[in-house]
């Protein structure tokens, strides 16, 4: 009888596992990353023939965290490949997201609260050492990305400023040209370690936030307990960076913190993905001061689609907010960053893009100040941003 009952707890024990192994990550990815409803208005024709002459460029996608093969279309999350060449995008920066306390993001999340991406990671059969290691989980993502590109020839990880040119030549005759960039959020993936600013920039990384979701070693989160500014190991990183190439990104930055970071460098910075606080009053999203002093050094930000960074759950939303960076500060210094597959609802997905051409249209832009906020002004960042060479 004993024995028995024994096996069978072993057996359940045994599915559990199977399960957990097979299934729980798809359906985290598919709680989390939510579309409710494709967009039921037809995109009108003006809108289709300005958007069919755009290269959209997004500062912002988590896609390489989730269990998807990049290259296979998906029917959960927000974006995938073929979704992304069907909406028109042209240049993707894909981030690597390391470490995800449990808690309420938007109102103060604790660095040691329960770090939830090693079940994710577990969950996908990752590696042992992506388990415990942050800055492992990043270079396994980076990997993700490599691997993707090896098998797609119409896909490209660029690195310097005459990777770019190229990618951009060769989309002339090829449209279904892809090219992305590595991007890490939030700078614990350093472990305390300056020399793993190298790590990280040899495998790939171009774009680096300091913080992510929680204060760190380096300074303040918009979201974290402290909101401090930039640390002395935080002051140390950012010169490397700068000496490396690597673009600076200012999402969830708390707000001390892009005052320190703006104060030691006069490069352009980009916010990658955030709304405005004009439109949508949350700590998340960036002040009209910000905004100018961004602007003021050349630097460019990128408005998301996600319902809580733009107060509104359609692609007029995400416009509004625009128009009024626009507005304050110029055209020159908008640009997209959906934050697609970032555990957000968003209104439309990749392939959906269209939609917010269209919104864009509505809200008064004319087509040329639709290329520059769909792709234009990110690609003109990049350019001065990026190394010459590797």
């Amino acid at each position: 009888m004993l024995r028995a009952l024994l096996y069978a707890v072993a057996a359940l024990l045994a599915v559990a596992v199977v399960a957990y192994f097979t299934a729980a990550a798809p359906i985290a990815d598919a709680q989390f990353n939510t579309h409710p409803k494709p967009p039921s208005d037809p995109v009108s024709d003006r809108a289709q023939a300005v958007h069919a002459d755009l290269m959209v460029a997004d500062l912002h996608n988590d896609l390489l965290l989730w269990p998807r093969d990049p290259l296979r279309r998906y029917d959960r999350g927000h974006s995938d490949v073929p979704r992304l060449r069907a909406g028109g995008v042209g240049l993707q920066v894909f981030a690597a997201v390391t470490q995800v306390p449990r808690g309420r993001s938007y109102a103060g999340t604790d660095a040691g609260a329960l770090d939830q991406i090693p079940f994710l990671a577990a969950a996908q059969r990752w590696p042992l050492r992506t388990w415990t290691s942050r800055r492992e989980r990043a270079l396994y993502q980076a990997r993700k990305l490599r691997r993707a590109v090896d098998r797609d020839t119409a896909l490209t990880l660029l690195r310097t400023q005459a990777d770019l040119e190229h990618a951009l030549m060769r989309r002339v005759d090829a449209p279904d040209l892809l090219a992305t960039l590595l991007a890490v959020e939030g700078l614990h993936a350093l472990e305390g370690e300056l020399a793993a600013v190298d790590t990280l920039v040899d495998a790939g990384y171009r774009m680096m936030s300091l913080t992510h979701l929680h204060d760190n070693a380096l300074g303040g989160s918009s979201t974290g307990l402290e909101k401090g500014g930039l640390t002395d190991f935080g002051a140390r990183v950012l010169d490397r960076l700068r000496e490396r190439g690597v673009t600076i990104d200012l999402a969830h930055a708390s707000e001390a913190l892009i005052d320190d970071v703006l104060a030691r460098t006069d490069a352009p910075v980009v916010v990658s993905h955030t709304g405005v606080r004009a439109t949508c009053d949350s700590p998340r999203n960036l002040s009209d001061r910000h905004i100018e002093a961004i602007a003021a050094q050349g630097g460019v930000i990128g408005v998301g689609v996600w319902e809580r960074a733009v107060c509104g759950s359609t692609p007029a939303a995400a416009a509004r907010a625009m128009r009024h960076v626009a507005d304050l500060v110029g055209v020159e210094h908008v640009a997209l960053g959906t934050d697609f597959d970032g555990t957000v609802s968003v209104p439309i997905d990749a392939a959906d893009l269209p939609h917010l051409t269209e919104a864009l249209l509505a809200a008064g832009f004319s087509p040329t100040d639709v290329r520059k906020i769909m792709g234009g002004n990110a690609v003109r960042l990049l350019r001065r941003t990026l190394p010459p060479d590797a």
